[in-house]
Order: C-alpha cells, then structure tokens, then sequence
C-alpha cells in the first residue's frame, strides 16, 4: 500500500498557513508603512522650522534688514528653496507685508512653529519679537503634502503586490513542506495498520488451535497437526518482527556498519551455496556467473548478504519447479552490476514503482509480509547503489544494482580476502552450482534462504 497524501487536507492547511502569514506580514507592512510616511513628513517639517528659525535668528542681529523691505535668509540658507513670506506686526497691531497674503489674526503673536491655511494653501510659521515689533516668517509647505501623498501611494501600490507574493509564496512552500510531512504520517498510520494486520493473521491462528486444544481433549495426531501450525505461524511473526525491527532500526540510527572492500562475485557464489538445497527441493535450475577481473565494491558485507538473500529467496520462491534462476555479476565500465533473472510471472510495469513499498505485495501468487524489497532497497540506497528492473530472458523478472567499483585489474590483485560474513566456502562459481544436503531453514531476516514464501516485495 502506497501512501499518498492527502491533497485536498495538504491544499487546506497550506492555505490557512498561507493566509495567516499574510495577515502577519500586512500588519507588518502596514505599522511601517505607517512609520514611513511619519518620518518621512516629520523630517521634511523639521527642515522647514529650522529654516524658519535660522531666517529669525539671523534677522534679529543687530543690523540685519527687517520690514517691508524684505526677511533676510539666514547663512546657508538654500538658493533655490521656496521662498519665505515676511509679516511685521507693529505694537499697535497693524500688519505690514510685501506678499499678497493676509495672516490669520490668531497667529499674529505665533513664536513656535505652527501650520496654517492662507489663501487655501498650507503654510508653516514661526515668529520673534525683533525690537518693537513682533515678526512673523512663512514658507508654503506644499510640497510635503505633495511628498506625502506620493509616498502613500506608492506604499498602496506596492503593498497588494508584496502580500499576493507572500502569500503565493507561503501557499507554495507550505505545499512543499507539508506534502512530505503528510506523506510521512500517512505512511506511518498505514505501516502501522498493515503490521498490526500481518500480525493479527499468526496470532488469530495460534489463539484458535490453543481454544480448540483446551475445549476437549483430542487425539495424538491432532495434537501434533495443531502443534505444526502453531509452529508455522510463529515463524512467520518471528520473521516479520525481525524485519520490522531491522527497518525500524535503519531508520532511526544515523551510524551505519563499517564498509569493508566485498568481492561481488564470491559473495555470489557462497549465497548461491547456501540456496542449493531450496533449488534442490524446487528442481531448480539454479546458476551462476562472474568476470574474470575484479568485483570488488566497498559496503558492509553483512547488509550485501541479506539483499542477495532477498534477491535469491523472492527468486527462487516465484519461479516454477524446474525454472531457472541466474545469478550473474558483470562488470559494467566503472560499476559492478549484480542481476538476478527468475522464471516467474514478472513484475508488471505499473508495479516496478511500488514494489520496494512496505508491506507491497505485487501479486498475490505468494504469501509474505512485503517486507523483503523494501528491506533491500533500504541497503541499495545506503550503499548507493543503483536499481534497474526489467524482464528477464525467461520473461521473468529481473532484478539488477550496480555498485562503483572499488578495484580495478585481475582478481588476484583484489586486496579483500574474505568477502561474506560467516559462511560455508563456495564451491566452484560454476555457470550451475550444484546442491548439498538440505540444511536447516534460517529465517529471512539474515537473507538466508527459507521454504516459507515472504512475498516478492
């Protein structure tokens, strides 16, 4: 069973995340858009009081012109900024100015600098007493309105434009993000269903033979058949639990087991070896080949032992009694490929994507977990390697990973002496290896090779 998010609930939740991220960054953007204008009015308006302010202070030097006459401007005053209106407020209250502009009356003692409105425009005054009389300076502040209006604006303009990125952006990484979470918790629930099902199968098979055992008494041989099945099953919970233990552990440990050199071809040959009496029992047909040179790549042995125990054993188990099973190791330029062909029914195309899928099962021909291939995979990918599935010449499948060579030249110049962990000497790597005596079946979780089916994948 594959899982797939969801995307209808991966769309929504992206979308909300989407949305509330969006109103962060408008409330952001809206609070500084805010400030912008702010500092931005308050700074042009300090420049004009301190234009106002130096155009007084100069003004009330001893000498300086003042009166109808004209304002003088201060020292460093701009040549070309808008120029400053003058009033002259006599003790007696009369005004006296050359522009064409009348000051309000509640401004005519004005000191601090203050906006008003003459003839409809905005004008910013400031005004000192100077001798008798009490003088009153101007500038028309049009042009901070002006300031202000385009900032604003612009800020209106780019704002919709900067939110719909934001949110685009958000939705966009929010799917990103949240399909692989989705996908991950879904194939957690999933895994979990599909061992408690594995599991519950055995199980549900030892409680009914104990119940009938414990209802009345039975004969001998009743007995033992119950005894039989009972044993059946726990060795198949005992292999799934090894399984699931072993991925379990791959996928919650970083530390991974030393690489060590491996020559492929006699790795090949002992796993062939220890398969003979499966072949035997089956009439198989059971072969294999390597090249001359040098096979050597560099992985733990103990996990290239187990792929080709998955490799041979899903082999073996769909073949047809009397088929044939090869096990060639080739050399392919820089890279070792191992391949094993089977007689069996194949592997259809629309399967070959799902099969390294936990508990997938690409037919139902036989029993099995469908944990195998999702086991070997996990060691093709940490050894990185490379999967290539096709038809084998049988019209069976075939099953191929290619490793970077380590050495190069004879085999007689390969540095590694023992290649596989812990088992019988090979006989000759003949194109057919012939079969010992049956040995005892070994579980699936050590990749060696069993009478009870567990599954193509």
């Amino acid at each position: 069973m594959t899982a797939v998010a969801r995307p209808n609930e991966v769309r929504r939740l992206s979308t909300r995340v989407a949305l509330t991220a969006t109103a962060l960054v408008a409330a952001t953007y809206l609070a500084v858009a805010v400030a912008a204008v702010w500092i931005v009015t308050n700074n042009l308006t300090h420049q004009v009081d301190e234009r106002l302010t130096s155009s007084l202070t100069f003004a009330s030097h001893p000498g300086a012109p003042h009166g109808p006459g004209g304002m003088p401007q201060g020292p460093g005053d701009r040549p070309y900024a808008a120029p400053l209106l003058f009033w002259q407020v006599q003790p007696d209250g009369s005004v006296s100015t050359q522009v064409n502009a009348t000051l309000p009356p509640d401004v005519l003692d004005v000191t601090t600098p203050t906006t008003v409105t003459i003839n409809g425009f905005p004008v910013r005054v400031a005004g000192a007493d100077i001798g008798d009389d009490h003088v009153v300076v101007g500038q028309e502040i049009s042009d901070i309105g002006r300031t202000q209006s385009t900032l604003i604006l612009a800020e209106a303009v780019i704002g919709p434009v900067l939110l719909a990125i934001v949110f685009l952006g958000a939705v966009a990484i929010g799917r990103r993000v949240a399909t692989p979470i989705e996908q991950a918790r879904r194939r957690q629930l999933e895994f979990t269903a599909d061992a408690s099902h594995e599991l519950r199968t055995p199980l549900s098979v030892i409680e009914a033979n104990a119940s009938l055992a414990l209802a009345q008494d039975r004969s001998e041989s009743w007995y033992r058949t119950a005894f039989q099945r009972v044993d059946h099953e726990s060795k198949r919970m005992h292999r799934l639990v090894d399984d699931l233990l072993w991925l379990a552990r791959f996928d919650t440990t970083d530390a991974r087991p030393d690489t060590e050199p491996v020559d492929l071809a006699v790795l090949a040959a002992q796993t062939v070896d220890r398969f003979g009496a499966i072949a035997e029992t089956r009439h198989l047909n059971l072969a294999v080949a390597g090249p001359s040179e040098s096979t050597v790549i560099s992985a733990p042995p103990e996990w290239l032992d187990r792929l080709l125990g998955v490799l041979l054993d899903n082999a073996c188990k769909y073949s047809p009694d009397g088929g044939t099973v090869a096990l060639t190791v080739a050399s392919d330029g820089g890279r070792i490929q191992l391949t094993v062909d089977d007689a069996g029914p194949g592997i259809p195309i629309d399967e070959r994507t799902r099969i390294f899928d936990r508990f997938h099962r690409a037919t139902d021909s036989q029993s099995g977990a469908g944990l195998g291939l999702a086991i070997a995979d996990a060691i093709v990918r940490a050894t990185n390697g490379r999967w290539k599935i096709g038809a084998s010449p049988a019209g069976g499948a075939s099953m191929s990973v290619s490793w970077a060579r380590a050495f190069s030249g004879p085999r007689e110049a390969a540095a590694p002496k023992a290649a596989a962990p812990k088992a019988a000497a090979p006989k000759a790597a003949a194109p057919k290896a012939t079969p010992n005596t049956p040995k005892a079946a070994p579980t699936e979780a050590t990749g060696e090779p069993t009478t009870e089916p567990s599954g193509r994948a």
